[in-house]
């Protein structure tokens, strides 16, 4: 997933967004409301996660002005005012749902996950397969033929975007943009390299061929042998 945090407090929001990142999403940070508010309206995130107390614009300004532009991303809004009225209030201004700071980040990742499955339904498939290949998203695991397969952070993103499309030709646009959040070309050969390292990996001798390179086009994975 795509995910932006607002937080004003800079090591909070630094902490909120590596997490994010290690557990294979991908994530951005803004430190004040009105910034937050722009690259929500420019970005395509699939979450908001917005400190309710934000310096320029507060948490719940933006949110209502998000909502004005009908702009219907799921905001988890994380705040230090936890009273009842205060949660309401917070739902009432636009958010999706609303966590009481100090937090655990397990508990801030499964609400920012369940915000996303209730917003796009292809995103609560947790258990990808082609041919005798797995990845299970919640365990974060990779295996083929029973056997683990360690993947890096990047590798398991990549690989969860490819078995995400299984049978669909990935551009390397859609990768640049998907998996490396990159919305240009830097005109390197990063993806030729992590697509053969990730072949390497998930392709032993004597086993079927299931990462393609079509050429003119990107990649397939596609169990060809089915």
């Amino acid at each position: 997933m795509k995910i932006l945090v607002v937080e004003d407090d800079s090591e909070a929001g630094r902490y909120l967004a590596r997490a994010l990142n290690e557990a294979g999403h991908v994530a951005d940070l803004a430190a004040d409301g009105e910034t937050g508010l722009e690259m929500a309206l420019a970005g395509s995130y699939d979450v908001l996660v917005v400190d309710r107390m934000l310096p320029k614009r507060d948490g719940l300004s933006l949110i209502m002005a998000l909502r004005a532009e009908k702009r219907a991303t799921p905001v988890l809004i994380l705040s230090a005012l936890g009273q009842v009225d205060d949660r309401v209030l917070g739902l009432r201004a636009g958010g999706d749902d609303y966590l009481t700071k100090p937090y655990a980040f397990t508990e801030c990742l499964a609400r920012v996950e369940a915000l996303a499955r209730r917003q796009n339904p292809q995103s609560a498939q947790l258990i990808y397969k082609v041919g005798d290949l797995e990845l299970d998203r919640l365990a974060h695991r990779v295996s083929r033929a029973g056997e683990d397969i360690p993947l890096q952070p990047r590798e398991f993103r990549l690989l969860e975007y490819l078995m995400r499309h299984a049978g669909q030709v990935v551009t390397r646009t859609m990768l640049l943009e998907n998996v490396w959040d990159y919305h240009f070309d830097p005109q390197t050969n990063v993806i030729d390299v992590h697509v053969s390292r990730l072949r390497g990996k998930i392709e032993r001798k004597g086993q079927a061929t299931l990462l393609h390179t079509i050429r003119g086009a990107g990649y397939m994975i596609r169990d060809l042998g089915r």
